[in-house]
């Protein structure tokens, strides 16, 4: 393998492996919900435009001498004001997921150790003081493992499918619910969101730009694939599915589960320090304890007053967060393509994507921000 195509591959599961984090494990719930061909609509609708969302990222990224974080970016193109707005955006993003995974690990240890799901406030204490730990000395190299353990819940995924392959009940695959069109639209793009690691695929290609367009394509459509074989597998073979789906593989799924959020937990907490640290100039030691201290107190509060699950923090983290870090994205892109403002180098590649289908993207994050919002409420 020529270096070249090792450092294509290597950007390629950069955005991969950024993509496919825990959030996938409640796509399932929430295609079992609105129904198999709804879900399935979704899934490809997302990756589409998450996709030219990424290409767009990518070539705002290759315009610029230098790499930075969305931050950065939002303050360089719209302006400096713009990037107290970003940061507000990725916030919401990263301590929502880390909040889900607190949740998610929580529900799954107690169900591995005890077989329900009634010491999560004990489980996810346990779990969080591991973490604050390991962020503090910022064992970066250990969430490269981060692949394996998704790698690791679809071959057990596919493993459960073939040995049960006569007990997959194909018509869990016909019915939808129209009241839930809307529902599994956060968690969806919640898991299709991979902007974050798009300045990092630069740094990887190094002096090899020429192949991000293609690398984007390619890492965005391996997660659509393992989504829909992921979601097909769990509706084909339960009716009850529970919103971390790898507890409905028991024990075995649910340990595998811990592992893929807990690399995900790391990697979140990892960039968001960075994020304080690089773009805001906050000492190490505050930003570790703005990035350790949100999240606890938020699932501690969460749990004890019965707001939320799982499955409304990913919602919450995708349609809110996300959409506003995809919206930016599109006027970031608007601004250098209509206006010439801030190109620093000619890219690569451009995207020409037209106005009309820049306000029909925005018009959709718009709606299910505010769906996300209502039927929080």
């Amino acid at each position: 393998m020529n270096v070249e195509t090792k450092r294509f591959w290597q950007a390629v599961i950069t955005l991969t492996g950024t993509v496919i984090g825990a959030g996938f494990l409640g796509i399932p719930y929430v295609v079992a919900r609105s129904g198999f061909l709804i879900g399935l609509a979704w899934m490809a609708i997302i990756a589409i435009v998450m996709m030219l969302i990424n290409l767009i990222l990518g070539e705002i990224v290759l315009s610029s001498k230098n790499v930075h974080q969305l931050p950065g970016y939002a303050s360089k193109y719209l302006g400096k004001k713009t990037k107290i707005y970003i940061l507000a955006a990725s916030m919401i993003s990263i301590y929502s997921a880390l909040i889900a995974y607190i949740i998610g690990v929580s529900e799954s240890l107690s169900f591995i150790v005890l077989g329900n799901s009634h010491y999560i406030i004990i489980a996810g204490i346990v779990f969080w003081i591991s973490m604050i730990f390991v962020t503090y000395k910022g064992l970066r190299g250990f969430i490269k493992v981060e692949p394996l353990g998704v790698i690791g819940i679809i071959i057990v995924a596919i493993l459960f499918a073939l040995m049960n392959f006569s007990e997959i009940n194909f018509s869990n695959f016909i019915g939808y619910n129209p009241q839930y069109l809307f529902f599994p639209f956060g968690v969806i793009l919640f898991s299709f969101l991979g902007i974050f690691s798009i300045p990092e695929m630069r740094r990887v290609l190094k002096d090899d730009k020429k192949v991000m367009r293609k690398a984007i394509v390619v890492g965005c459509l391996i997660p659509l694939v393992v989504y829909v074989i992921f979601a097909g597998i769990v509706l084909g073979l339960y009716s009850d599915v529970p919103e971390v789906a790898t507890i409905a593989f028991g024990r075995i799924g649910a340990l595998l589960g811990i592992f893929a959020m807990l690399t995900s937990y790391l990697a979140l907490s990892l960039a968001l320090q960075d994020t304080y640290k690089f773009d805001f100039g906050i000492s190490s030691r505050k930003a570790w304890a703005l990035t350790a201290f949100v999240p606890i107190i938020s699932f501690l509060l969460i749990i004890y007053f019965n707001i939320t699950g799982f499955i409304g923090v990913l919602g919450i983290g995708g349609a809110i967060a996300g959409g506003l870090l995809a919206i930016s994205m599109l006027l970031i892109h608007e601004r250098i393509v209509e206006y010439k403002i801030g190109r620093e180098r000619i890219p690569e590649y451009k995207i020409n994507l037209p106005l009309l289908i820049k306000i029909v993207f925005i018009t959709m994050f718009v709606i299910g921000i505010f769906y996300e919002i209502f039927s929080f409420f």
